[in-house]
């Protein structure tokens, strides 16, 4: 299924999924991926590396590192960078936005309108866009209530 559309996370194959997208299919690269699937949280490089390498002891940063920016190359992934120093990764299944707690540093995805955007837009009549970013900051109701 191509990124765009909504994927279950029981009714994926991993590997015919990075296949389709032109990835070659190793184990590690399977339980990088395994990890999106289960836990859809916007990670770090960090967060995957800690999560993954209680399975594989042998992983190393670097090959997390380099399986994401394929990952990213291949259009499996989308990067995130809201905080200049922090960058996170997402299984962009569809076109959405994201909003990130000043307080509990929460990220939250959060549906956008494309048309709605498009008529918004007009002043870039003309011009080719390659991406698209689309972020809020604030305070999310848990921590308002705090």
């Amino acid at each position: 299924m191509e990124k765009g559309g909504l994927i279950k996370k029981n009714d994926i194959d991993i590997s015919k999924y990075l296949s389709d997208h032109g990835v070659k299919v190793s184990f590690q690269r399977m339980r990088i991926f395994t990890y999106f699937v289960k836990h859809r949280n916007h990670p770090t490089v960090n967060d995957i590396y800690e999560e993954v390498a209680k399975e594989i002891p042998t992983l190393s940063k670097t090959t997390v590192y380099n399986t994401l920016s394929l990952f990213v190359e291949k259009n499996i992934l989308d990067v995130i960078i809201i905080e200049e120093n922090e960058t996170r990764y997402d299984w962009g299944e569809c076109i959405h936005g994201h909003f990130k707690c000043d307080c509990c540093k929460e990220i939250y995805d959060i549906g956008i309108d494309i048309n709605t955007m498009k008529k918004q837009t007009i002043d870039l009549k003309g011009f080719k866009i390659n991406e698209h970013h689309i972020y809020f900051k604030g305070f999310c109701p848990k921590c308002i209530k705090k």
